[in-house]
């Protein structure tokens, strides 16, 4: 039970946004931005370090979201999602993916956590400055959307269909659009 009326049976940040729509405008752009917009990673690879990163904090309601994001775009779908979420250093991943998973860690224990070595390691494998940017910065938000959901103690559904459903919207219709209103257990 979320911790203020929100006034929606909306699970997780759905019923934030529809809370706060203003607020709710320029977040949802920053995530298309990082997530689905132009860049040398793959939106699945965006979406896996989200995921990762929500892992990570214990996230239960994003890391459902994007981990299912994630797998809807990825080859080997939700058994790397998985793999990544147990152990990167095991997971069958490119060296480059698993140097900036590890950046992407670091910021999750704290910006100054990311230092010279995770850097130059990323650079090693191939990593540009643009995706370690972006790395920085889609695990920098997801610690503050993972606090915001959490914090708020909003409804994280279990059912994963609901969440395999709504990342098929997402692949189609971006972080922008206005969702579709379906029951809240189909509703991450």
């Amino acid at each position: 039970m979320p911790h203020i009326t929100l006034g929606s049976d909306a699970p997780g940040i759905r019923g934030l946004f529809e809370f706060r729509p203003e607020t709710a405008r320029p977040l949802n752009a920053l995530v298309e931005t990082l997530l689905r917009g132009d860049n040398t990673l793959s939106r699945g690879e965006r979406e896996l370090i989200a995921a990762y990163v929500s892992a990570l904090n214990e996230c239960r309601f994003c890391y459902s979201s994007h981990a299912a994001f994630a797998a809807a775009q990825l080859p080997q779908g939700m058994t790397l999602v998985e793999q990544v979420r147990r152990d990167p250093a095991t997971a069958p991943i490119p060296a480059k993916l698993r140097a900036l998973l590890d950046i992407a860690a670091a910021v999750q224990r704290g910006g100054r956590e990311v230092g010279e070595q995770e850097v130059a390691a990323a650079l090693a494998e191939g990593a540009t400055d643009l995706e370690i940017h972006d790395t920085v910065l889609i695990a920098a938000a997801f610690c503050m959307f993972n606090r915001y959901v959490d914090g708020l103690a909003t409804v994280a559904p279990d059912d994963p269909d609901g969440y395999a459903a709504v990342a098929q919207w997402i692949l189609s219709e971006g972080y922008v659009a206005e969702p579709p209103k379906v029951e809240a257990a189909a509703r991450p």
